[in-house]
């Protein structure tokens, strides 16, 4: 599946609208914020109708997946928003993870606890508010929202030390640019190691960049050093994404891919969009004198009016110069 989707629930006493963009989702917050009220709507609507009071809207078939035969039951579902509430333990499973991989379906995942199986965005990541509530035929109706946990934070003067994720292109590519500036550069060699390189750091200023699009379930414990250490995180995409935004890859849809990616990435294909802009950049650039390699970055990347064009896209994403 593939496209984004607007969702509408509502009885006559709440509304929820929103759009599920990519094929994770992820509810968090406390009880009564309103994630459960929300999934035991769709389950209502789903079992009794119209007779429920309740409407569903959607482009898109909207089921509740729960505990017991969860594995056969979303065997069932093609092409659907899966619902899941907290409380269902097998989200955190391996086989849960595998399924997710290969199916067709957007999830919708209500939890506390971050799922380190699944590779889900820091942009999909919602709490839930209510903004308004207004007199509706007697009764008081309330509108709800999701909104975005995590934001993009401000960055100000050089660092003292960068860290990055991985230890192939996106670390190569920025060691390079760090020597230059006679700043620290040190790769994490992987996004589950990232929390260990922050809370061992000594620097005064630490800029972290990561793939954003996989970067999910890092996010919380990441977050909770914010007390003890001065850093930032800056957490693009990916670094593949940079390098198409960079504006050296010339190909003529392009420009639509990157405005409207969740109309191109099928999720069957690409669990996650880190791995969809991955292969893009390698098909873009082959044959050309940007051909891309994950695993060592061309040294076409490291000229430097190239250096500055990706250097450019990583400024304009970071809402200034960040080194």
């Amino acid at each position: 599946m593939k496209g984004s989707y607007e969702v509408v629930v509502r009885n006559n006493r709440q509304r929820y609208k929103f759009i599920i963009r990519r094929n994770i989702t992820i509810l968090r917050g406390d009880s009564a914020t309103g994630k459960t009220t929300l999934i035991d709507m769709i389950k209502n609507y789903i079992t009794d109708g119209a007779e429920s009071g309740i409407e569903v809207i959607c482009d898109k078939k909207c089921v509740v997946l729960e505990r017991g035969n969860w594995e056969r039951d979303l065997k069932e579902y093609e092409e659907c928003i899966v619902f899941i509430d907290e409380g269902n333990g097998f989200v955190k499973t391996p086989e849960f993870a595998e399924m997710v991989e290969k199916s067709t379906n957007y999830y919708v995942i209500a939890t506390r606890d971050s799922l380190f199986n699944l590779p889900y965005s820091i942009e999909e990541i919602y709490g839930i508010r209510n903004t308004s509530a207004n007199m509706y035929q007697g009764t008081k109706r309330l509108y709800s929202e999701l909104y975005h946990l995590y934001n993009k934070e401000a960055f100000q003067g050089k660092p003292d030390k960068v860290i990055i994720e991985d230890s192939n292109s996106a670390y190569q590519f920025f060691n390079e640019v760090c020597k230059k500036e006679n700043i620290k550069c040190e790769s994490a060699s992987g996004k589950s190691n990232i929390f260990k390189c922050i809370l061992g750091t000594k620097e005064e200023k630490t800029l972290v960049i990561a793939d954003g699009a996989a970067f999910g379930p890092e996010m919380e414990r990441v977050m909770s050093l914010k007390y003890a250490k001065n850093f930032v995180c800056f957490l693009p995409e990916s670094f593949e994404w940079l390098i198409l935004n960079s504006g050296l890859v010339k190909a003529k849809d392009l420009k639509n891919i990157l405005e409207n990616p969740s109309d191109f990435i099928e999720s069957e294909e690409y669990v996650s969009w880190e791995r969809f802009f991955t292969r893009l950049t390698i098909d873009k650039t082959k044959d050309t004198p940007f051909a891309y390699n994950k695993s060592k970055l061309n040294e076409t990347y490291l000229h430097d009016k190239n250096k500055k064009a990706v250097m450019n896209a990583v400024n304009r994403e970071a809402g200034g110069e960040l080194f």
